[in-house]
């Protein structure tokens, strides 16, 4: 790790030059921030979170088309719809996430929403146990109660494999951080900010590896372990803030690809 003091203030500064509400607009979180009931900004950022690869703009258009496919009631479509409501969904796709993974995810949420209390019970049953991974896997099983296509697994990743689990780690930063910077939700009370773990992708690892933040070469679930654990020793209550600056240093100034910072 480098000059420790340094890369302190050059964390703090980059957190708080991108966490501001401009970020929202280039970035899939503006598609919940498109509601205001706790259910349709969960399932919106879920949903959205979940097909958060490739260009960020095909992203947002695409996130924001599954929303019109539900009528921009994401919640009450998922509790009510029935056959002739879904069939419009047969047209979607966004890479490899199909109509018939759209489709999944509408029955597993519904089953989620109707008889486990919703996606904060999933993610945090009774009690927080500690482990964002324990609460990645309980999401995954209760998910996969409903009955799916065996190529439908790979849009849920598991933690439990070694993926670094991107995209369902985003998925909680919005959920869980405060709300204060106006980007993230802070909807999520059982979950403690510092048990948070680092969305790990090519741009923050990148990042995080050019400052010594990473050593480990593997983008998988150790080494978002690893990265989360130095920068807890920069904010232990909330090391994920610094996502903002791994991202935004990564992807606006091309960070570790031997530009200036």
């Amino acid at each position: 790790m480098k000059n420790k003091e340094s890369l302190y203030e050059l964390l703090e500064g980059k957190y708080r030059f991108y966490q501001n509400p401009e970020f929202i607009e280039t970035d899939p979180i503006s598609v919940p921030h498109c509601f205001s009931l706790k259910e349709d900004i969960e399932i919106s950022a879920l949903l959205s979170a979940t097909i958060a690869w490739g260009k960020r703009s095909m992203i947002i258009k695409n996130a924001q088309k599954m929303m019109q496919l539900m009528d921009y009631a994401p919640f009450d479509f998922i509790m009510n719809a029935v056959d002739k409501d879904l069939k419009p969904l047969l047209s979607f796709k966004h890479r490899t996430f199909q109509a018939d993974d759209l489709l999944f995810f509408i029955e597993g949420l519904r089953f989620i929403y109707r008889q486990k209390g919703g996606l904060e019970v999933v993610f945090c049953e009774e009690e927080f146990d500690g482990s964002v991974s324990n609460s990645i896997l309980r999401f995954r099983d209760s998910m996969f109660l409903v009955p799916h296509q065996q190529r439908t697994a790979k849009h849920i990743s598991n933690p439990a494999k070694g993926s670094a689990a991107k995209r369902l780690n985003m998925f909680l930063r919005w959920m869980v951080r405060s709300n204060e910077g106006g980007v993230d939700f802070g909807l999520w009370k059982s979950i403690p900010p510092s048990a948070l773990l680092c969305p790990l992708d090519v741009h923050s690892g990148r990042v995080a590896r050019h400052f010594g933040l990473l050593l480990r070469k593997q983008d998988d679930w150790k080494a978002v372990e690893e990265l989360t654990a130095n920068l807890r020793v920069f904010d232990a209550e909330d090391p994920v803030k610094y996502d903002f600056s791994l991202f935004g240093m990564g992807v606006f100034e091309k960070a570790g690809l031997g530009k200036n910072v």
